[in-house]
């Protein structure tokens, strides 16, 4: 595999991602980080970091609606839940993972 083959490989993995995680409203952002130690606000943010490394301006706004296929405070309205205290308590629990910056 060329890097380039890999790069584009990545970039399909990267958007079928995006697309599940459109998809699948109901799973809220909270339960990613209690699971897996990142959300949707993470993926927005690794994306307007991996921009800057490539000399292109995204600002966190617009990688939110990249990554949340709408406005960011349009898909809290509609679809985040109040997180339970059950939730919470996990979530300091654990804490990010370091690595989602």
């Amino acid at each position: 595999m060329t890097p380039e083959e890999q790069t584009a490989i990545e970039a399909a993995a990267w958007r079928t991602l995006v697309g599940h995680l459109q998809k699948r409203k109901d799973v809220q952002n909270i339960d990613l980080m209690n699971m897996a130690g990142f959300c949707r606000n993470c993926m927005s943010r690794w994306m307007a970091h991996a921009a800057t490394a490539q000399g292109v301006e995204l600002s966190d706004p617009q990688a939110r609606e990249i990554v949340y296929g709408m406005p960011y405070d349009e898909w809290k309205s509609k679809y985040q839940a109040e997180a339970t205290p059950e939730q919470l308590a996990k979530y300091k629990q654990i804490g990010p993972d370091d690595t989602t910056d």
